[in-house]
């Protein structure tokens, strides 16, 4: 009986202000459990003890010690853009594919592209330059080479220079006549020969393409045979050449 009387007072004190007491040390337990579980976590996170703002200010100290850590960029910030815009402006250079070969000239090629030589008088041409083949000359009735031109024109037609030039040399040779030699510089020579007696020029003088020499004459006693005619030759570096290589 006594036990059913402890029971029943329980149960009264339970569902009277009992409860309430109860449900208050409950939340309390639970409040004081709760804060020392945090606390504990705090510090031990933070290493140093409960204290937030302790925690805090050591992250920060740790932070400071840690090197800083520079990227390619922060090393030379202006390097890279520098780089690119250079790229972007940089026209491309385009290669040559199969160059064309450069053309080795000969000193008579090289003075024929540089100086145009006029004829020295109008007229076809009678005999041809020659000196690997033999031609028959009527006047000597042999076999010989020719070293010139002999152009075709009427007694007293004027004999002009071929190009600019100097006058070296006025002479009369016994088989060619009456002879005027000019230089026109960088090993060339001209010779007209066949001229009559009077020229107009003499040694020294500096003449010009165009310039009157002489008159075409019979002054060739190796060539009397042939109809009236200028014997016209060309010379570089004392070497014989065909005038028709030269002449424009």
């Amino acid at each position: 009986m006594k036990q059913k009387r402890t029971q029943h007072r329980l149960g009264d004190f339970m569902e009277g202000k009992g409860f309430y007491i109860v449900l208050f040390l409950c939340v309390a337990a639970i409040g004081i459990s709760g804060y020392y579980l945090f606390s504990g976590l705090t510090g031990a996170a933070g290493g140093f003890g409960s204290d937030p703002a302790a925690a805090v200010s050591g992250q920060v100290e740790m932070a400071k010690d840690q090197p800083e850590k520079k990227t390619p960029t922060d090393q030379n910030p202006g390097k890279d853009q520098a780089a690119e815009d250079a790229a972007e402006t940089e026209e491309p250079v385009k290669k040559e594919e199969n160059p064309a070969p450069q053309k080795e000239t000969t000193p008579n090629e090289e003075t024929a592209a540089s100086t145009a030589y006029v004829w020295p008088v109008q007229g076809e041409v009678a005999r041809d330059f020659s000196l690997e083949v033999f031609a028959y000359d009527a006047t000597m009735g042999d076999w010989r080479t020719h070293d010139g031109l002999d152009i075709a024109a009427d007694l007293g037609s004027p004999v002009c220079a071929c190009g600019t030039g100097t006058v070296t040399d006025v002479t009369r040779d016994p088989m060619l006549g009456m002879i005027v030699t000019v230089d026109h510089g960088r090993g060339m020579e001209s010779r007209y020969a066949n001229l009559a007696e009077s020229v107009n020029v003499q040694v020294g003088d500096a003449v010009e393409a165009g310039t009157v020499l002489g008159t075409v004459g019979t002054t060739a006693i190796s060539e009397s045979a042939s109809p009236s005619h200028l014997h016209f030759e060309m010379i570089e570096y004392d070497v014989s050449i065909d005038p028709l290589n030269y002449l424009h």
